[in-house]
């Protein structure tokens, strides 16, 4: 919220006037131990459109990101050695930056996709966040490695009217499964160009800190973790040297279920599959730990209205290097 204040002084709006009558003052927006709540959010970025009148803002406000924007998680992402690195720290500790709002690596084959999971009802912000995090991740990639990478990003909402105005070519599209960006899993391995091992130690400990501080945060991506070797929700509970009982109760504070976790975990890796092409769907049922192509069939029916073979037919390769 402080860069979204910062970005319209662009338009000539006086900082003052985005948080007038807003229970949040510019001074806390600077304090970096400031959350704000989402329904505040919500209302300064519909004052911004307002004021602005620039319907496509979120794409300014995404080509605006910088790592020196996300405190301590930029500046470990800074000093990582990999992509890679970078997007496992990222994983790891977004929760340090937002409750709202969590990430997800994905690796198949010769493709990855980084998925934004929606942890809080964003309301009317979800258009704007979604389209401003995915941008800027490129735009923060690119500076990380001073390479233009090739992908594809994919949002689980209708395309807003300003989008066909824009020279986006088809790197973003609409009306997919889940919010996700996808790409050459080899770009995984790119060098950052800033990589300093000491200094991201460093970083790395003050995040773990932080997120010490944030009671259970990490517990679902712990389960998307513990799910890479195993489906049982009992071995998962033991990997994670806890009941099966305690494992409910504390995702249910979460508002969540092992089932919707393991269910998201199948969805993405299915998605990113059947994307490759190089697995036939019977293979990719039997990867997915299902006995029976019917079962994988209906429930990726249920997850996104369609059936494998349809979701094949309509998918335009994104990642293999063109």
């Amino acid at each position: 919220m402080r860069d979204l204040v910062e970005l319209t002084k662009r338009w000539q709006i006086a900082p003052a006037t985005m948080v007038e009558g807003l229970p949040i003052t510019l001074a806390a927006l600077d304090d970096p131990t400031t959350r704000v709540p989402l329904r505040v959010c919500e209302a300064m970025v519909r004052r911004a459109h307002e004021l602005t009148r620039e319907p496509a803002l979120a794409v300014h406000y995404g080509m605006a990101m910088r790592l020196s924007s996300h405190g301590f998680l930029g500046f470990a992402a800074m000093t990582a050695a990999t992509v890679r690195e970078a997007l496992d720290l990222a994983v790891m500790f977004a929760s340090t930056r937002t409750s709202a709002i969590g990430l997800a690596l994905y690796v198949e084959g010769d493709r990855a996709s980084i998925v934004i999971e929606e942890r809080a009802p964003l309301g009317e912000l979800r258009e704007f966040a979604v389209i401003t995090l995915m941008i800027g991740l490129w735009q923060i990639g690119q500076a990380l490695t001073g390479s233009i990478t090739d992908g594809i990003c994919e949002c689980a909402f209708a395309a807003p009217a300003y989008v066909r105005a824009l020279p986006l070519g088809d790197r973003l599209v609409f009306d997919r499964p889940s919010h996700r960006m996808v790409f050459a899993a080899a770009d995984l391995d790119l060098r950052v160009s800033t990589a300093d091992p000491a200094a991201m130690r460093l970083a790395r400990s003050q995040l773990e800190r932080e997120l010490a501080a944030i009671v259970e945060a990490g517990l679902p991506g712990k389960i998307r973790a513990a799910l890479a070797t195993t489906s049982s929700e009992i071995d998962v509970a033991k990997a994670l040297r806890m009941s099966p009982r305690t494992l409910k109760r504390r995702l249910a504070e979460h508002d969540t279920t092992f089932s919707a976790i393991r269910d998201d975990v199948r969805l993405q890796r299915a998605m990113l599959l059947l994307d490759d092409r190089t697995h036939t769907i019977g293979e990719i049922a039997t990867l997915l730990g299902y006995t029976e192509l019917p079962n994988f069939t209906r429930a990726f029916r249920k997850w996104t209205g369609m059936t494998p073979n349809a979701y094949r037919g309509r998918v335009t390769p994104s990642a293999s290097g063109g």
